[in-house]
């Protein structure tokens, strides 16, 4: 051993002789500081969280103890220890990486998951392996099955990798039963998690140990963060270079600032907040000719391989990637990283720019490249948290019900038979349930029982296994919710180009559309939905639509938008007092990781607002005809929660819908004529903290996101078999919703909707915080720019501002093909359907003679009889105003808003606002419902 390793450092002195040579001949001389800290602890058998940032030789921390363990215990014959990981990808680095020390130590390393051939898993149950890399899904089967239940009996050590990504899903919930049930087969087992930065370390720990005892170990990222955030200028350069591009100058401004920095580095990682973000931003890159690779989840597995290999190597100069890159893949030495537009939370930031440097003591740079103010002043205030550790805390899944009826089917699956109690038990060990009462475990087993999932013999107290278990389990070993992919194939080649998701497939694919997928622009001529395939060709136009990719927007935390607030209040009062607002910019820059320019851009909204300013301790209510913003710096959730309440209780007052979008530093609502800005303030005044939880429960009864997601805890129930989104109508969807509204299915959907969309402890504490006077309410009777920073700038980057002219036809020729109902709303007797192509410039009813004929769906039958029901209920009289609203506007506008209401998603509302703007061509007309369509497609699962 090398006088390099045993200088002074105790951490490698802890191990063993045979890890200590195999260390040498590695090159390890010193340890990282991570292993310093870790290590000795690890040695004696604790239990503990190491908690540091890619690239600090975490996974040597966690093993070389372990393997060191193994390679001194003599009378094993099973898996001595499980390498836990997230991510089939993650499989692959692992394996590469341990099965040098595993040959060099004579051990063997094997990898298992849905893919492993079936000689594979037979070789591995008769001659199990040392350490088994597997995924937590596969863990589930592995459980079950007889020979891997004795190989599994000699585990001593389960290594859990991105822990913190699996603390906060379902499927860490399902993973920490797992290792219960591990338990029920080994014994006590070592327990080492692996995390990146958290703000709640020891929480993730009781989360891994089950409440245990555990070590934390901490490397501090904040103070090796450089971070500087910037909005390009708009140059001559980027003008010029916008119609190469097929885009804006801005963002033209925006690739050319990006791809200066990848020639400066040596190698960059480019992260972006959506994959349709990355495939739009990837096109413009491949016109421009930089040399970067595109990286997302939905890319087939041989192009994500191809891409990461060509980095390692060096061929490829940036990597454009979305989330998948945040975990542990390895792609090698990163020097920088670029992260567009905001990312929205700390940790996300903390976790994408750690992954730059890690040479010894090196500090991590990156570059935020931020597109409008809010963005800017968000970006700043994450940066600066980052740097100072104020990291948010992981959100557990505390107690989720489906979670316990997917693991008494396991516990079943593991034994044939389980007595009841004895199953509790197991499951209350595990952290997420340690608050789950035995009547909540007894009306998740009378459920699985009455769903044929188990047999439940109440005379015993046992749970047994009967015909449907089998198929239920190995049907739902994994709790990401199922949903069908379609295979993207180019009909040239006949290769997997990628997939595409269900509800994009369903919202908006049609044969002649054109997308953006691997930076590549494709025409979609066939979609086979038995096999679920998409058929595409290449086309050489450089601008197009962009995949609608299932996933709602990452969340702003309430700690970010405050700051962000408390930005405003600061330099918005020395603005009104007549400082200049370079001078403002300055003093700001001198505490923020930005420039003056950038700072000043992102104190652009503030410089002509007059009034009270939105910020951290004030709430401005602004009104505009029926518009109503509430300006709240309060953050994704809380705003939604407090949207949510508005938006029901001003319905309820005015008997119709109240719309509703809402911003991390805005809730924007469009109410009847009938409410007032009184209206708004009584609500907001008056409405009783502690009666949020029902207000919210009455509000999302009627939402799509509840019906949606109790479809999918219905099918881990047992109680729908295989759900599909494409066959579930909004139909099947509220008759199923009236079914199970008094099961823990309901239960269970609703707590997980409130807790992942919705933040009812804070809202209330705002509602109280605004009714003591300690947050101002104020009012404006007008738009400010604040208030109308929400619709201008929140746009993600979709696609070329002006889409070219083949996707204009495009959607023109499938608009003038489709079919609408007219119904004459005067008479009442005349209604026919007929494609939009062959509707009169000024429609009129062929027997009274009024041209008062609404322009429906051709699916809006029960539009029809609502108007004709001489006795309407609350839903028929929403129908019947919104008939008469279409009525109105074909008979102002003619078949120009027969053309609006025929397209996707666009109501009478939405048409009216594309027929009023000015524009100068009629190929204006068909971008703007185009673009109304993109926002259809993209939030119509969560639409109340």
């Amino acid at each position: 051993m090398t006088d390099g390793v045993t200088q002074g450092h105790d951490a490698f002195t802890a191990l063993g002789d045979a890890v200590r040579a195999a260390l040498s001949e590695r090159g390890f001389t010193t340890p990282t500081e991570p292993q310093r800290k870790a290590i000795p602890a690890l040695a004696r058998g604790d239990d503990a969280l190491v908690v540091a940032p890619t690239g600090t030789g975490k996974t040597e921390t966690a093993m070389l103890p372990v393997l060191d363990a193994l390679v001194q215990a003599d009378d094993r014959f099973g898996i001595g220890a499980l390498y836990i990981t997230p991510l089939r990808a993650l499989n692959r680095d692992m394996r590469e990486r341990l099965e040098w020390w595993g040959e060099t130590l004579g051990l063997d390393v094997d990898v298992r998951h849905g893919d492993t051939t079936d000689y594979q898993r037979q070789k591995q149950a008769n001659d199990p392996p040392d350490v088994l890399v597997t995924t937590p899904e596969t863990l589930q089967a592995m459980l079950t099955g007889s020979k891997l239940r004795v190989a599994l009996e000699d585990v001593d050590h389960v290594v859990v990798d991105e822990v913190h990504e699996l603390a906060a899903a379902k499927r860490g919930a399902q993973l920490t039963i797992g290792m219960e049930r591990l338990r029920e087969v080994a014994g006590r087992f070592q327990r080492i998690g692996l995390s990146a930065t958290v703000g709640d370390p020891e929480e993730v720990g009781r989360f891994l140990t089950g409440g245990g005892p555990c070590s934390v170990v901490e490397v501090d990222i904040g103070s090796r963060l450089d971070v500087e955030v910037v909005r390009p200028q708009v140059t001559d350069r980027d003008e010029r270079l916008s119609s190469e591009l097929v885009t804006d100058a801005e963002t033209a401004s925006h690739v050319r600032y990006i791809d200066d920095l990848i020639a400066e580095k040596e190698s960059v990682l480019l992260f972006v907040n959506t994959r349709q973000t990355a495939e739009a931003l990837g096109s413009r890159f491949k016109e421009l000719g930089t040399n970067l690779g595109v990286h997302h989840g939905s890319l087939s597995k041989e192009a994500r391989i191809d891409v990461e290999d060509r980095f390692k190597a060096g061929d490829l100069d940036a990597l454009l990637c979305t989330s998948s890159m945040e975990l542990g893949i390895d792609v090698g030495h990163v020097d920088h990283v670029v992260q567009y537009g905001s990312p929205r939370q700390v940790s996300r930031l903390v976790q994408r720019v750690g992954r730059a440097g890690h040479r010894r003591d090196e500090v991590s740079t990156g570059t935020v490249v931020t597109t409008h103010a809010d963005d800017t002043l968000e970006a700043l205030a994450i940066a600066r948290q980052a740097q100072d550790g104020d990291v948010e805390p992981a959100q557990i899944h505390d107690g989720s019900l489906d979670t316990v009826a997917n693991q008494i089917a396991g516990l079943v699956m593991d034994t044939g038979e389980i007595r009841a109690m004895a199953a509790y038990h197991v499951l209350a060990r595990a952290y997420p349930f340690r608050d789950l009462g035995e009547a909540e475990f007894k009306e998740v087993v009378r459920e699985l029982a009455e769903n044929n999932v188990v047999w439940l013999d109440e005379e015993r107290d046992t749970l047994e296994k009967r015909r449907g278990t089998w198929q239920y389990f190995y049907q739902n070993l994994s709790m990401i919710p199922d949903e069908a992919t379609y295979e993207v194939e180019d009909v040239a080649s006949g290769k997997q180009v990628g997939t595409l998701d269900e509800r994009f497939v369903v919202n908006f694919a049609t044969p002649g559309e054109v997308f953006v997928q691997r930076g590549e622009m494709w025409r979609i001529t066939n979609i086979d939905e038995e096999e679920e395939v998409v058929t595409v060709s290449p086309i050489e136009d450089p601008a197009g639509e962009v995949p609608s990719w299932t996933g709602s927007e990452i969340p702003v935390p309430e700690a970010v938008a405050q700051e962000v607030g408390e930005l405003r209040r600061v330099a918005g009062s020395q603005l009104q007092d007549g400082a200049p607002v370079d001078s403002v910019a300055s003093h700001v820059a001198a505490r923020y990781d930005g420039d003056r320019e950038t700072v000043a851009d992102g104190l652009s909204q503030l410089a002509g607002h007059e009034g009270p300013i939105p910020d951290d301790e004030t709430v401005l209510v602004e009104f505009h005809g029926r518009e109503v913003v509430v300006n709240s710096c309060h953050g994704h959730t809380v705003n939604e929660t407090l949207g949510r309440i508005l938006s029901a209780l001003l319905g309820q007052r005015a008997g119709s819908s109240v719309a509703m979008e809402v911003d991390p530093y805005r809730i924007e609502l469009e109410v009847p004529r009938r409410i007032t800005a009184g209206d708004v303030i009584e609500v907001l005044e008056e409405t009783a903290p502690d009666h949020i939880p029902a207000l919210v429960e009455l509000s999302l009864k009627n939402a799509d996101a509840l019906k949606f997601k109790l479809a999918q805890v219905a099918t881990k129930f047992g109680s729908l078999k295989r759900w599909r989104g494409r066959g579930s109508t909004d139909f099947g969807r509220d008759r199923l919703l009236a079914a199970l509204e008094d099961t823990p299915m309901y239960e269970e959907a609703m707590r997980e909707v409130r807790h992942e969309d919705l933040a009812i402890e804070a809202t209330a504490t705002l509602l109280e915080r605004l009714q003591s006077g300690e947050v101002a309410l104020e009012t404006v009777a007008e738009r400010t720019p604040v208030g109308l920073g929400g619709r201008s700038s929140g746009r993600e980057l979709l696609s070329p501002e002006n889409a070219d002219a083949s996707v204009i036809q495009t959607v023109r020729e499938r608009i003038q093909s489709d079919r609408v109902i007219l119904l004459c709303l005067h008479c009442q007797d005349w209604d026919r359907k007929q494609q939009v192509g062959r509707v009169r410039d000024k429609p009129e009813c062929p027997k009274c003679g009024s041209t008062r004929v609404a322009a429906l769906n051709p699916w809006a039958d029960e539009v029809v009889s609502a108007v004709r029901a001489d006795e309407k209920d609350e839903d028929q009289e929403k129908m019947t105003e919104r008939a008469y609203r279409a009525g109105s506007l074909v008979q102002t506008h003619g078949k120009q808003a027969v053309v609006a209401l025929a397209a996707r998603g666009v109501g009478p509302h939405n048409a009216a606002r594309i027929i009023n703007r000015l524009r100068e061509d009629e190929d204006e007309f068909y971008r703007d419902i185009l673009r109304q369509e993109r926002e259809y497609a993209r939030t119509q699962s969560f639409w109340g």
